[in-house]
């Protein structure tokens, strides 16, 4: 399995970026599949998931409001819209997923995702 992450840069607070994740090896509606940021000196945390065949989206309470996960099926490619963009949103962001199906209470546990890209790095400057 292969997830490349792609769609980082540098934005002025209030900007937008859109990240994408291109998967390989795994089918990312047959899997759950999520989005995590690492800050520098800081541990890495959920940002956002959707679940496996429903594709319900969840959100870190940061940036509900601001950020939209979403997927294309046919061309197999997780999205993160960020909206209004936030210096504290700078970071390297990683996509991550499992074959296994994660709900609300588990998908932002770094811990059960098996499959993890090499990261983009986001900058917003304020």
């Amino acid at each position: 399995v292969q997830l490349q992450a792609s769609g980082g840069g540098l934005v002025q607070t209030g900007g937008s970026l859109r990240l994408s994740c291109a998967a390989s090896g795994l089918t990312l509606r047959d899997g759950s599949i999520a989005w995590f940021r690492q800050a520098p000196g800081k541990e890495r945390e959920a940002v956002s998931g959707i679940r496996r065949t429903s594709g319900t989206p969840h959100y870190a309470e940061a940036v509900k409001g601001r950020f939209t996960i979403s997927r294309d099926n046919a061309k197999n490619i997780l999205y993160l819209q960020m909206n209004n963009l936030k210096p504290e949103d700078t970071a390297v962001y990683y996509c991550a997923g499992t074959r296994r199906g994660l709900i609300a209470s588990s998908w932002h546990i770094r811990t059960n995702h098996d499959y993890w890209g090499q990261g983009t790095q986001v900058t917003v400057s304020s």
